[in-house]
């Protein structure tokens, strides 16, 4: 809560000419370009990640299996990463222009160009086919698990395929799109890369560069406390509407078996779902290796920059995953015993997965009080004339850590809520402590979820761009913030090793993550 409180007060103490200038000139276009990218990132979400989502559901066509879990891919590219590389491919002079103006007939940008990326519709575009996964996990497994005998009715009753699902598979869904959908418009919130990339002046970018470029603190805890409105308004909405919403079926019957689709209709269907792959992920992800493997053949190899920012991408992810692990842990646990005395009122573990809503920008600006006045105390008491905390990168470990806290609680709960509260009840008749039946018991059956939470979070940890462009100590890049540097000047060359790095190293949970949905959403079927 600290961060959020500290916003606030940063917010009430600033100059209030700050206030009529950001009121009059700053805040209405970027809280109108805000809504608007929200609306249209929600409507391709939406409309991609249903539809992706029920057509490898109900329909069997070529390559559906393969299709299944690749649809998850585009989570392996952060958005400022696809926009770094679609900025190079869809260039007036870049490969895709060019080979359409050949295939057209066309010697110049002047005779034909596509519509320029670096533009509102350029954003929805790029936000909207990385973030759709977000939709189509949620719904796929809601999909998965419906009930046949209720479609079955439907169609009985004289409904359509399509009304069948519009009028009851999307309704029974509902819940489970709307979450998806929210994480998706958090992601958008939170993102200053891409935004900034394509020339959209957001409630982010404009917190950005009132700090950063404006040297406004107070400034930018203004915006920052209207986007936190706009994020508390998100959830509220997003709970809202699933307040009053309960499903359920008294018969299990059969699941829904996918229908075989033939002739043009199955490669159709095939196209439809391979399409946002293609975009999200596919296309960029090779558009990365080609550059990469140009600069190597080059013969100028790898920079000692880009070497010093990818060991400091890893330690400082690995300091902000021992950081989250251990937190995670201590809340799940204190949560279980919390839940078992006090009939499952778990708001201490609710409240620390908050975090994840809040923009890296937004809890920079909220952290940066607290976290100074702890760093100049702790120098007058140590004797030191530099910011310990700061510059040691601490609090930006801290940052970090706050947002991804969400992910090791998620996973040790899920993990702690597998183990029988027998075997722990048993080790406690025969003397074992509370302390020691976590360490002998619970830690070694835990080991799975705490594994599989450390590896979310450190290669989220990695892509973090926000947070550690704010609070990073001086001549510190990451791999992040090179690569957001690199894009600034338009030098692509040594950006793309930095984004490849990036993205191969987010492959490694998104096919943890397929696994793991593949393996769940059979067990319910079962």
């Amino acid at each position: 809560m600290a961060p959020i409180l500290s916003l606030f007060w940063l917010a009430a103490e600033a100059d209030r000419s700050h206030w009529a200038f950001l009121s009059a000139y700053v805040l209405p276009q970027a809280a109108m370009n805000t809504v608007v990218l929200l609306a249209g990132v929600g409507a391709v979400v939406l409309v991609v990640g249903t539809g992706t989502a029920w057509l490898v559901s109900a329909c069997d066509f070529p390559g559906r299996r393969v299709l299944d879990w690749a649809l998850l891919l585009p989570l392996a590219m952060p958005t400022y990463i696809v926009a770094f590389a679609y900025l190079d491919l869809l260039h007036p002079i870049g490969p895709v222009q060019g080979a359409l103006r050949w295939a057209l007939g066309y010697d110049s940008p002047r005779e034909f160009r596509l519509p320029d990326l670096r533009s509102m519709g350029g954003a929805v575009f790029v936000l909207g086919f990385v973030l759709y996964p977000y939709v189509y996990l949620t719904a796929r497994a809601m999909f998965m698990t419906q009930p046949l005998h209720l479609l079955e009715a439907a169609r009985a009753l004289g409904e359509s395929r399509l009304g069948a699902f519009r009028r009851v598979a999307l309704p029974l869904a509902r819940p489970a799109i709307a979450v998806g959908l929210c994480l998706a418009l958090l992601e958008t919130l939170n993102d200053i890369g891409a935004s900034e990339f394509l020339g959209v002046h957001t409630l982010t970018v404009a917190i950005y560069t009132t700090w950063i470029t404006r040297s406004d603190l107070g400034g930018a805890a203004q915006i920052a406390c209207v986007a936190l409105i706009m994020v508390v308004t998100l959830v509220l909405l997003e709970q809202q509407g699933r307040r009053h919403q309960r499903f359920g079926s008294a018969q299990r019957m059969h699941a829904l078996r996918p229908r075989r689709l033939a002739g043009a209709a199955a490669w159709s269907a095939t196209c439809a779902a391979a399409l946002p792959v293609l975009i999200g992920f596919v296309a960029p992800a090779l558009y990365l290796a080609w550059e990469t493997v140009k600069r190597l053949q080059l013969g100028s190899g790898v920079s000692e920059h880009l070497l010093a920012s990818l060991l400091n991408t890893v330690t400082l992810a690995a300091g902000v995953t021992l950081f989250t692990v251990v937190a995670g842990l201590v809340v799940a646990w204190a949560a279980r015993n919390q839940g078992t005395r006090h009939n499952g009122d778990q708001w201490q573990a609710r409240l620390a997965s908050l975090g994840y809503a809040v923009p890296g920008t937004v809890l920079a600006i909220g952290l940066l009080t607290p976290a100074l006045a702890a760093d100049n105390a702790l120098a007058d008491l140590l004797g030191l004339k530099s910011l310990p905390l700061m510059s040691a990168g601490i609090v930006l470990v801290v940052a970090c850590g706050i947002r991804f806290l969400v992910m090791p609680i998620g996973s040790i709960q899920a993990g702690l809520s597998r183990i029988p509260p027998a075997i722990e009840q048993s080790a406690r008749v025969l003397g074992e402590s509370a302390s020691g039946t976590l360490r002998r018991v619970h830690l070694p059956l835990l080991k799975p979820a705490v594994l599989t939470g450390a590896l979310l979070v450190f290669v989220d940890a990695m892509k973090e761009l926000p947070a550690t462009l704010l609070l990073r100590p001086a001549n510190f890049d990451t791999l992040s913030t090179l690569l957001y540097g690199e894009a600034a000047r338009g030098t692509y060359e040594e950006g793309a090793i930095a984004a490849l790095a990036i993205v191969v190293a987010g492959f490694v949970p998104v096919a943890l993550l397929a696994r793991t949905s593949r393996a769940e959403t059979k067990k319910e079927v079962a």
